[in-house]
């Protein structure tokens, strides 16, 4: 059994997001071995395939290292690039069964195209506690599957250090708590339209370096803010940084990104 790790939401090896894709399997193993393998590689999530009757889609599901969850764009990213860079699938278009509904991915360009849920946040009031979690005042907060605090500027963003035993118990009106996006309008010259970082505590990953579920948040959002469809981001996670675009398209939002494998590896447990 084979296992790739892949660099999500990069354009070159030790950038974006790495997510471990195993190989697809014919019948689910056990959960608690799915779960002691994503402890195992320590990664934001690992990603688990279970091949259907039909070549281009498939069962997928995502670990972090604490629990298995309902959502993950980078590792879904990184899935459908094993399938078609390293196990050489020819389908035009893939199609992923998930706990969120079907997600489809394509190839765009060098890169991959996934057609994901939009989840566009309404404004909320500041839940107690975030300011002393983020260690920063946000000048506006809104709430979707996730919080969003959004910052006076970049800097701002770049800046935050938070709490994170504080920030994992925090949810407001979000639909999962201790996770917390923070953004703000990029600066001139950044070369994209919004900085953005995103926190999980609350599934165990304090800081996740690009983030694609995150953004079928702040895709429809910063369409409506922007007055267009298409919005460029950079995740500014301190090292790394993930490249995304989105592009809002009614109930569902585009997520537009590249990936590198960085690693085959054989399994022997």
């Amino acid at each position: 059994m084979r296992q790739w790790t892949v660099d999500a939401f990069a354009s070159a090896p030790f950038r974006g997001n790495p997510a471990c894709v195993v190989e697809p399997f014919a019948v689910w193993p056990e959960a608690g071995w799915m779960q002691a393998l994503a402890m195992e590689n320590n990664q934001a999530e690992t990603a688990f395939l279970r091949r259907t009757a039909d070549p281009a889609r498939f069962d997928l599901r995502w670990f972090t290292p604490a629990e298995e969850v309902d959502l993950c764009g980078h590792a879904t990213l990184g899935a459908a690039h094993v399938l078609l860079a390293e196990l050489g699938s020819t389908a035009a278009r893939l199609t992923f069964d998930t706990r969120s509904g079907p997600l489809m991915v394509e190839r765009r360009g060098d890169g991959y195209e996934m057609d994901f849920p939009a989840d566009p946040p309404r404004s909320t009031a500041m839940p107690e506690g975030l300011v002393e979690a983020l260690g920063v005042t946000p000048v506006a907060v809104l709430a979707g599957r996730y919080l969003v605090a959004v910052l006076a500027d970049a800097a701002a963003v770049r800046a935050v250090r938070p709490d994170f035993r504080r920030l994992a118990t925090i949810r407001g009106e979000a639909g999962e708590a201790g996770h917390v996006i923070v953004c703000a309008p990029a600066d001139v010259g950044d070369g994209v339209d919004v900085i953005d970082r995103f926190f999980a505590p609350g599934c165990g990953v304090d800081e996740d370096p690009a983030t694609g579920s995150a953004h079928c948040l702040l895709g429809p959002m910063y369409a409506e803010t922007l007055g267009r469809p298409v919005v460029r981001f950079l995740q500014a996670y301190p090292g790394r940084g993930g490249e995304i675009e989105t592009e809002a398209a009614g109930a569902r939002v585009l997520i537009r990104g590249r990936a590198v494998t960085v690693i085959e590896s054989q399994l022997r447990a």
